[in-house]
């Protein structure tokens, strides 16, 4: 484990792979920690020639953690304004290119999933000569109100909080295996066993938090100015998308990939909000394909 400084966060990473290979920055999405990019599926990436650095979001797993007053629906950003968030989606942003900068990066490919795919789009719009592509995977356009309204199912919000357990380690575990179980694919076999460790290593790297929740969302809603740029984007850019994904509905990717100049848009069967093994060897040669390796 590393850690970058952006000002007075510390964001750890780790990587994997020869530090010669082709740089791979992998952005984690809302609420969960870098150990959600499955170990065998950096690994693959490093197999293919790339030198991959994951990191945990600030707010989340090892980096440094904020707190604010009360919790706010972060959606009154949206709909109704409201008081300036403690951070913002740009800080983030910021938070990647300082471990690009920590591991001398002058720029590389960027994949980010979820929340993390639209700061892989912004960091392309806002720093275009660190980025030499973008994969955005569960992802859309979502920087209008009528992107939101039309390619989020809301309806997955109550499911969630639905889920509850005993306010013990195990029963923090066990939220935490539902609500994966809740976003991945109904035809494809969830592995209980690895959301399983996943979720006891998230616990004990740091306990969820649901602030952190409301304050990265409050963050990521603020980059709709930056969603509608996403047309300056000039270099190589794929939009992965599930079919069976119950938050962001299949077409997001294809409207995305309308709005970005060659962008192309793929929608995996069998593939919910997560990333599942049947994905990764295809995921893996579109990212290598898209870098020039064999």
């Amino acid at each position: 484990m590393e850690y970058a400084r952006n000002g007075d966060v510390r964001i750890a990473y780790e990587t994997f792979g020869d530090p010669g290979g082709v740089p791979l920055l992998l952005i984690m999405g809302l609420d969960f920690q870098m150990v959600l990019w499955p170990d065998e599926f950096c690994r693959m990436l490093a197999g293919r020639g790339f030198h991959v650095a994951r990191f945990d979001n600030r707010d989340s797993g090892l980096s440094t953690h904020f707190t604010s007053p009360a919790p706010e629906n972060p959606f009154r950003t949206l709909f109704r304004g409201s008081a300036a968030p403690v951070y913002t989606g740009l800080d983030m942003v910021a938070d990647g290119l300082a471990v690009m900068d920590a591991l001398g990066w002058p720029s590389a490919h960027v994949c980010g999933a979820s929340l993390g795919s639209g700061l892989a789009l912004a960091t392309a719009v806002l720093h275009p000569g660190r980025v030499r592509g973008v994969t955005a995977v569960l992802g859309g356009p979502l920087g209008r109100r009528r992107d939101l309204l039309r390619y989020v199912n809301f309806g997955l919000f109550p499911r969630a909080a639905r889920i509850r357990h005993p306010a013990t380690d195990a029963g923090a575990i066990d939220t935490l295996v539902d609500l994966l179980r809740l976003i991945s694919s109904p035809h494809a076999p969830f592995d209980e066993q690895w959301a399983r460790s996943v979720a006891t290593i998230s616990h004990h790297r740091s306990p969820r938090d649901p602030g952190s929740t409301q304050r990265q969302t409050a963050a990521g809603l603020r980059l709709g100015p930056v969603a509608r740029r996403f047309h300056e984007i000039t270099v190589p850019t794929l939009c992965v998308n599930g079919a069976d994904d119950p938050l962001i509905r299949p077409s997001a990717g294809a409207a995305l990939a309308r709005r970005i100049p060659g962008a192309r848009s793929i929608v995996h069967p069998r593939m919910g909000h997560t990333l599942p093994p049947h994905v990764w060897p295809l995921l893996t040669a579109e990212l290598a394909s898209q870098a020039g390796l064999p």
